[in-house]
């Protein structure tokens, strides 16, 4: 990969994650690839997954730009609101909050680690949400700079041409695992929600003329979608940061069919699967994105998608907190209690 010149960033993650060799699964499947999976949940205990990665640079630009607040945005179970409000109390930076949805009776979750952690907190219906975010950014913006403080606007999952650095560093991180596990060539399934962390992979395999090729499993939203969010992230990091040679060209792939009854929302078959790994491999995914992505990534490559004899590394972006809510979703709690 040619040098990059990375902008500064506050070292918030645990790095590097491992990249953990998935033989009990491989060989129930009878699989002609070894599965792996890179452990981005474990980038921190209560601040995991890929959310972390990209806040350490977001983080960076706040400070050096002079904010001492941060706004965001995600649903009432946002994995990357719950990381921003946590890492603000970490840092000292005030966090506000912007969620779709309305406020539920109790505080479960990834929104009870809100609360916990000090962030202001405001529900908006998903209606006005999705027509009005952007003027929501604005007012509450303006509300902070009456005050006298500055905010920094962070949008979806930290997902744009900042926060894209955060899978940049990754693919860095990836490449030398894989030299160091004698992995010749593999291909990169993650889950895709925001863009963002789909972006930084693929732009990082390009960059560095890797042997891989990136899959992003929506969980939401459709394939054009993002293919055109994975270009405009990428068009976003090489207007604020021109290289010094220019970005090469890159495929964005992205596997649909998965999303199931929206996002936030599993069919049966998800829930299987989450249930199965974890007793196969002790390993827990989440009903909204790394659950569907596996379960999909198992079903393509039953299918016959990954049609070569390449490695699949899964990369499991954390989400554990948003089992919580949905674990009536699970019915063998009787099956193994006595």
């Amino acid at each position: 990969m040619p040098a990059l010149d990375f902008p500064p960033k506050i070292p918030l993650a645990r790095l590097p994650t491992p990249l953990q060799p998935l033989d009990r699964l491989s060989a129930a499947l009878g699989s002609r690839h070894r599965l792996w999976v890179k452990r981005d949940d474990l980038t921190d205990a209560a601040i995991s997954g890929n959310k972390l990665r990209k806040l350490e640079f977001v983080t960076a630009a706040a400070r050096e730009r002079g904010c001492d607040t941060l706004i965001t945005c995600g649903g009432v179970q946002s994995n990357h609101c719950r990381a921003t409000a946590l890492v603000g109390a970490q840092l000292g930076f005030k966090v506000h909050l912007i969620l779709r949805g309305e406020a539920p009776a109790e505080a479960d979750g990834n929104l009870l680690l809100d609360h916990l952690a000090g962030a202001k907190i405001s529900h908006y219906p998903h209606r006005q949400f999705v027509a009005e975010l952007p003027a929501l950014f604005q007012h509450w913006q303006s509300e902070y700079a009456a005050q006298g403080s500055k905010a920094l606007c962070i949008p979806t999952g930290a997902s744009d041409g900042l926060g894209l650095w955060g899978y940049l560093a990754a693919s860095q991180e990836l490449a030398a695992d894989m030299k160091a596990a004698q992995v010749e060539s593999a291909h990169w399934v993650c889950a895709t929600g925001s863009g963002g962390t789909q972006a930084g992979l693929t732009l990082g395999a390009a960059l560095g003329d890797l042997p891989v090729d990136v899959w992003g499993f929506n969980v939401c939203d459709d394939e054009a979608w993002f293919m055109n969010k994975v270009a405009a992230d990428i068009a976003d990091w090489e207007a604020r940061f021109p290289q010094s040679t220019p970005t090469p060209a890159y495929q964005a792939r992205v596997v649909d069919g998965y999303v199931g009854p929206g996002y936030g929302r599993a069919t049966r078959e998800v829930f299987e699967t989450i249930g199965w790994l974890a007793r196969l491999e002790g390993l827990v995914l989440d009903p909204v994105y790394t659950g569907k992505a596996f379960h999909g990534m198992l079903q393509e490559l039953r299918a016959g998608r990954f049609d070569d004899r390449r490695d699949i590394i899964f990369v499991h972006t954390g989400g554990i907190f948003g089992l919580f809510p949905q674990r009536g979703e699970f019915d063998f709690y009787a099956e193994h209690t006595a």
